[in-house]
């Protein structure tokens, strides 16, 4: 852990100072928003049942939610992610400003206008004065929210320390994990401490405490600039891809290609370059999204990629137990070539069409389609799946075939995240297969010497049949044969910019870079 803090100090020193950024900004805003609310509604209390019931439907629409609502209306980056934040801190300062002011005595208001005072007076000088304790519950409370919600930024590449959780999740790796996951609750109890000093301030100090708060506030904000990026070309890179060995750390090996990309979640990287947020992508050979979006893929001149056949993985256990199992998956050998798959992705991922109807009109045409017999099926494979559009697909082909040619019926465990997490599920029985891609089953899973990926030709065939023989002997885990396309990782750029920059392959690539 520690050494992984060592090396990944700038990048942890970015994330947090983003993090932080992210929470005060999205709670200035609340703050601007939510006081005056307060204030409003506290003086007609008809309204006050309105505007609190609307913030607190607001603040329980669970966050990946609210944020799959934002993304058609904002895009991507930091505009879905900071409307978020501002919504979810919302309710505890409109509902502690009200709580504040109506609570102060009525003996108290009575004495003010009794010597003069104007409402205005009243409020400025009697009311917010005495409720500044309750309402600086309301904004603590609002600070801890924001801190873990924040996290969350990362899914819409608006940075923050979400960036190490999202990729150990996907990567499987407990110290990328913690090393985003424990500044953040650090900041979160310190942001707690401190706003818990200040609210048990006594009244004269509170003022002084509550100006300082507020100039420190927007000073607090500037940090989400501090890390700004000026870079020619912007890139956007999923969590997992950023993190493997066959991702952007090989491009890195091989190349010598020095990006500061964006990390953002893997069905949003599409978009994002779609909507010119983001100039480069790492994406996957056989999307669909591809031709919908006019994008070209960078020629991968020295091979950083190995090649990635598809194909079945299943437990030798299952196999065994299951006779038919083998024989059934085999049928699809072959039958997913590299266009059919891309076709197959294109109407799912640009004609939005269900993952079921393609596989129900793909399994007709290959003539494997057969309408499940009736009567019960006592017998249960488990199967899964990573989280993608292909991946889905080829799930619901496996299942549909599966319980059409045989007995079996097939349970689902679908959207398992990250390459790890797979294997893991299926090294320890969780899942009887899943689909998987021999380069990542070579240098993600083996993680072979250099010396042995020296000497291992990267043809299809040999990386095959090496990736088969490994697993069999280490994991009793054996590979069923290929379906028939290669989804390799790639580079991805739009097609008329990168005929304008002249960038056709990751050389081209790397040689602009270099003279920028």
């Amino acid at each position: 852990m520690l050494d992984f803090l060592r090396q990944n100090a700038d990048k942890l020193l970015e994330q947090t100072l983003t993090h932080i950024g992210l929470t005060f900004v999205s709670l200035l805003l609340a703050l601007l928003i939510g006081v005056p609310l307060g204030i409003l509604i506290s003086r007609r209390t008809k309204l006050a049942s309105s505007v609190l019931g609307v913030a607190g439907v607001l603040q329980t629409v669970p966050s990946i939610a609210l944020l799959g609502f934002l993304i058609p209306l904002l895009g991507i980056g930091v505009g879905p992610a900071l409307v978020a934040l501002f919504l979810y801190a919302l309710l505890p300062i409109i509902r502690n400003t009200y709580v504040g002011i109506t609570e102060v005595s009525l003996l108290v208001k009575e004495a003010a206008k009794g010597v003069g005072m104007t409402d205005n007076q009243i409020l400025t000088k009697v009311e917010l004065p005495l409720a500044l304790p309750v309402i600086f519950a309301g904004v603590r409370t609002a600070t801890v929210i924001n801190v873990g919600v924040a996290t969350l930024a990362a899914y819409v590449a608006a940075g923050g320390l979400g960036e190490f959780i999202f990729s150990g999740i996907a990567l499987s790796n407990v110290n990328m994990m913690l090393a985003g996951a424990i500044p953040a609750a650090l900041l979160a109890v310190g942001f707690d401490f401190g706003l818990a000093r200040l609210q048990h301030l006594s009244v004269k100090k509170l003022r002084v405490g509550a100006a300082a708060f507020v100039i420190l506030v927007p000073f607090l904000s500037a940090f989400y600039l501090l890390p700004g990026r000026n870079d020619k070309l912007i890139a956007g890179f999923a969590h997992e891809f950023y993190g493997r060995a066959d991702g952007y750390p090989g491009l890195q090996k091989t190349y010598g290609l020095q990006l500061r990309p964006r990390l953002i979640d893997q069905n949003l990287m599409y978009e994002a370059i779609h909507q010119s947020q983001v100039d480069i992508i790492s994406g996957y050979s056989t999307d669909g999204r591809i031709k919908a979006f006019d994008l070209l893929v960078l020629a991968d001149n020295r091979h950083a990629f190995p090649p990635y056949g598809a194909a079945p993985v299943v437990r030798q256990v299952a196999l065994d137990r299951y006779p038919e199992l083998g024989p059934t998956l085999n049928k699809l050998a072959g039958k997913l070539t590299d266009s059919v798959m891309t076709a197959l992705n294109y109407q799912a991922d640009y004609k939005k069409e269900a993952p079921e109807a393609i596989a129900h009109e793909f399994l007709k045409q290959a003539g494997l389609y057969t309408t499940p017999k009736p009567g019960e099926r006592t017998e249960t494979v488990v199967m899964g799946s990573k989280v993608f559009t292909e991946q889905y697909i080829l799930a619901e082909i496996y299942r549909q075939l599966i319980e059409g040619q045989t007995q079996l019926r097939v349970v689902t465990k679908t959207g398992l995240g990250g390459t790890q997490i797979c294997f893991d599920a299926l090294r320890t029985g969780a899942i009887d297969f899943y689909p998987e891609y021999t380069g990542t089953g070579l240098l993600v899973v083996l993680q072979p010497s250099a010396a042995t990926l020296q000497h291992l030709p990267m043809q299809s065939d040999s990386v095959y049949q090496f990736v088969r023989q490994q697993f069999q002997e280490k994991y009793k885990l054996d590979w069923l044969k290929p379906l028939g396309f290669n989804n390799s990782y790639c580079l991805m750029m739009r097609r008329e910019q990168s005929k304008q920059l002249g960038i056709q392959s990751i050389d081209d690539l790397v040689k602009y870079l270099g003279e920028k």
